[in-house]
């Protein structure tokens, strides 16, 4: 893009039209996407690793029972989870489109010997398999999806697991993706970062459509020595409680529950942990 067509955009962009998502799945920017997952300075991108142990011990003893199980991490980034039962002897498929994460993930389990297998793939197209103890989403990844693409997902992990197998998705709330489409606009500079090496402006704006309960958020990064411009787009869906019950139930699942965390770890408001059994 120029600055002018920047000036001239569209006042209020349509949900998922001008993008699914941040291009995580582009080489470079994959690459310093997977910096943000392993940094410890933060929780943007990923937890930090204390936070992931106390989840991934309350994910092996209250939903695996305590023993080795076959385990479907579905968008895994780097492996951070996976690789954690996999130490504990579980055995893991994790899926995702970033190419730095998974080349990560498929790193750590051929240096440390897991039993831990990664596909560089998109979860909506991709085939998950069967016989699984536990499928997952976490960390609010769910919401970056349409909401039919969000129940073909469901439907799909649903399939993939064995009878009584248990589904664990972690999810925004809907004030959350509200109060985020209603923050309106903001920038700031950088010296080099996320979405580009060399320094530059992110233009940000925030949309929040009522009607559809989705919101937009927009990027438009400007390079500082060229001037030149660059658009990205992503957009979340709001849910309320039983709205995620009944996408649940519609794709097979029983046994729908709530809760604020894993188990007694730290509680993040802005997401919701729903358990499932199949």
């Amino acid at each position: 893009m120029r600055l002018i067509e920047l000036v001239q955009r569209r006042p209020r962009p349509e949900a998922w039209a001008e993008g699914e998502k941040i291009p995580w799945n582009e080489a470079e920017f994959s690459q310093r996407m997977l910096a943000e997952h392993l940094s410890q300075e933060h929780d943007a991108a990923s937890r930090r690793s204390e936070k992931i142990e106390q989840h991934v011990a309350w994910i092996y003893a209250e939903l695996l029972g305590g023993k080795p199980g076959r385990v479907l991490d579905l968008g895994c980034g780097p492996g951070l989870y996976a690789s954690r039962l996999g130490r504990l002897g579980c055995t893991c498929k994790g899926i995702d489109f970033s190419p730095a994460s998974i080349a990560y993930a498929r790193r750590t389990a051929e240096q440390e010997g897991l039993n831990c297998t990664y596909l560089e793939e998109d979860v909506r197209r991709v085939d998950y398999g069967s016989g699984y103890d536990l499928a997952m989403m976490i960390f609010g990844e769910f919401n970056v999806f349409r909401m039919e693409d969000a129940s073909l997902i469901l439907r799909k992990a649903q399939a993939a697991l064995r009878p009584g197998g248990m589904l664990l998705l972690e999810a925004h709330t809907f004030q959350i993706v509200q109060a985020l489409g209603e923050q309106g606009t903001s920038w700031y500079s950088s010296a080099g970062g996320l979405f580009c090496e060399q320094p530059y402006l992110c233009l940000m704006e925030n949309f929040w459509d009522a009607e559809r309960r989705v919101t937009t958020e927009r990027y438009f990064i400007v390079e500082a020595a060229s001037g030149e411009v660059q658009r990205y787009a992503s957009s979340m869906q709001a849910y309320s409680e039983e709205e995620y019950r009944t996408l649940a139930e519609a794709a097979g699942f029983r046994e729908v529950r709530f809760q604020a965390a894993f188990g007694e770890a730290e509680v993040d408001p802005n997401l919701v942990v729903i358990t499932a059994r199949r």
